[in-house]
């Protein structure tokens, strides 16, 4: 299974982003899809996730009631809006999927995903 992400930029702290996950390969295997993110000299994050049946959603505390994760048109295919940024939201992003429950990709470290995109730049300027 490949991940490509797009919609990454630059957007001023307030403002909206939003970010596009595509999928390709064997897609029947995927059942949940998220976002990691990993700032400059920190860790990577989980940030969002979703069962592709797109019952269950998952946030990670620091951007709930911001951001926003949907599936698109394409089952195994999701999009993350990023309203009311901060610069502290700058980082890259990275799409993931795994072929377990969705809630695996919640994983301190990303222990539960499965594949990974390559990521997208997101910075957030004050």
């Amino acid at each position: 299974v490949q991940l490509v992400e797009s919609g990454g930029g630059l957007v001023q702290a307030g403002g909206s982003l939003r970010l596009s996950c595509a999928t390709s390969g064997r897609t029947s295997s995927v059942y949940g899809m998220g976002w990691f993110r990993q700032a400059p000299g920190k860790e990577r994050e989980f940030v969002a996730a979703m069962s592709v049946s797109g019952i269950s959603t998952y946030y990670a505390d620091s951007v709930k009631g911001r951001f926003f994760i949907s599936r698109g048109n394409a089952k195994t295919s999701v999009h993350l809006q990023m309203d009311s940024l901060k610069p502290e939201d700058t980082a890259v992003y990275y799409c993931t999927a795994t072929n377990g429950p969705a809630r695996s990709l919640t994983l301190a470290g990303g222990g539960g995903i499965d594949y990974w995109g390559k990521g997208t730049q997101v910075t957030v300027s004050s």
